[in-house]
């Protein structure tokens, strides 16, 4: 017992190792003892060894199981989440696939409805102008058929006035030679063939039915020109491609424009200036290049009929070049021009600068058609704002494909 404390201890008492366990009794001054042999201690913990062991081993056996349980679970946690993963790659990836492939698809289907409205478009262009067309070759039909019978219808008493001219004159010429040498053999009359010789004057009258019979013949012979005009205009047995002269269809055009080339009221008359040059037969449409001529010579009549002010000297210059494989035609006005945005549409559809009832805004486009289209050749316009217009046409000597 040591300071009186309680305690147990392990000592050899009589060769053996003995257990000791004091318990102090403070009352009365003194302890007690118990000693028990450490064999007998050892032989009572045994079994309780076995057990802890078992129960340890147990317990590490469960905790091994545990812990390859959670493994195993942390294991499949793992997989699962890395298949998760690679299946959110994956669909990210099918994802950002089909979006490149919608965005394509998204692309093409604009460039396709972007292709098909232009060629909606173009349709609806190429449906306008072929009906503009078929309208335009209606109207010169009924036109060409008008002008052809009034023309015919024409010709033919004029043609026979015009014949019979000649004979007519002849007979005169003997009448007056007949009145010669009778006023030669009888110089004096009876009174009253004297006196109705004086009321009627018979000397002016001899030389002024002769001028009076020129006159006429001049009358007929301008009129055949009109006629002959206004039937080389029409061109009806001229539908197909021939070769012709282009500056007779210039003249005929110039003819049937002739009475509003003459002074109007508030302008003095347009001169026009022809500078032909040499030029070979051209294949071509010959009615529609008519057409064609009327249309730009007609809009530089009415650009200069626009124009206001004193000491006006209206002038068109007709200008026609030769090159190798084709000709060009100048058509050119002392007008007051128009801008740069006039002269981009002035072949557009319905596009005019004229006053609602004076222009449709279809001459200039469907001339513009006639040539580009029709002959395969250019039709541009260059034109300054007070510096006039000039319209030039380029046509190929021979079509190459001649559309009807």
């Amino acid at each position: 017992m040591i300071d009186q404390e309680a305690g147990i201890e392990l000592r050899t008492i009589d060769g053996q190792m003995q257990y000791i366990a004091y318990l102090p009794m403070q009352e009365a001054n003194w302890s007690i003892a118990l000693v028990i042999p450490k064999e007998n201690i050892e032989q009572q913990l045994r079994p309780l060894d076995l057990i802890a062991f078992a129960l340890g081993a147990l317990a590490l056996s469960l905790a091994i199981v545990f812990w390859r349980v959670q493994a195993a679970r942390q294991r499949r946690l793992r997989q699962e989440q890395a298949a998760a993963a690679a299946t959110n790659r994956e669909l990210e990836k099918r994802v950002q696939e089909r979006t490149i492939e919608l965005a394509q698809a998204k692309d093409q289907l604009e460039v396709r409805v972007q292709e098909r409205t232009s060629e909606l478009a173009q349709a609806i262009h190429d449906l306008k102008q072929a009906q503009l067309q078929m309208v335009q070759s209606e109207k010169m039909s009924a036109l060409g058929q008008l002008v052809a019978g009034v023309a015919h219808e024409i010709n033919n008493p004029v043609s026979f006035i015009h014949g019979n001219l000649e004979p007519a004159k002849e007979y005169v010429q003997d009448l007056l030679s007949v009145l010669e040498q009778y006023q030669h053999y009888y110089p004096h009359p009876h009174p009253n063939v004297q006196s109705t010789i004086e009321d009627i004057d018979l000397e002016f009258l001899k030389t002024d039915f002769v001028k009076l019979l020129q006159s006429i013949k001049v009358g007929t012979e301008r009129i055949q020109v009109i006629v002959n005009s206004l039937r080389n205009f029409s061109r009806l047995d001229e539908a197909t491609v021939k070769a012709v002269d282009i500056h007779k269809g210039l003249d005929s055009t110039l003819t049937i424009l002739q009475t509003r080339l003459r002074a109007q009221s508030g302008r003095p008359e347009i001169q026009v200036i022809k500078e032909y040059g040499e030029l070979p037969f051209i294949e071509c449409y010959a009615g529609q290049l008519n057409q064609v001529f009327i249309n730009i010579i007609s809009n530089s009549i009415d650009a200069i009929e626009e124009q206001t002010g004193e000491n006006l000297s209206p002038l068109i210059t007709i200008q026609t070049l030769a090159e190798v494989e084709s000709v060009l035609i100048k058509i050119k006005d002392n007008g007051p021009g128009m801008n740069s945005t006039t002269c981009d549409h002035l072949f557009d559809p319905f596009f005019t600068t004229k006053s609602v009832g004076q222009g449709t805004g279809l001459g200039l486009s469907i001339s513009y058609q006639i040539i580009t289209e029709k002959h395969g050749g250019t039709l541009t316009c260059d034109s300054v704002l007070g510096g006039g217009a000039l319209f030039t046409i380029k046509l190929p000597i021979a079509i190459e494909n001649p559309k009807s």
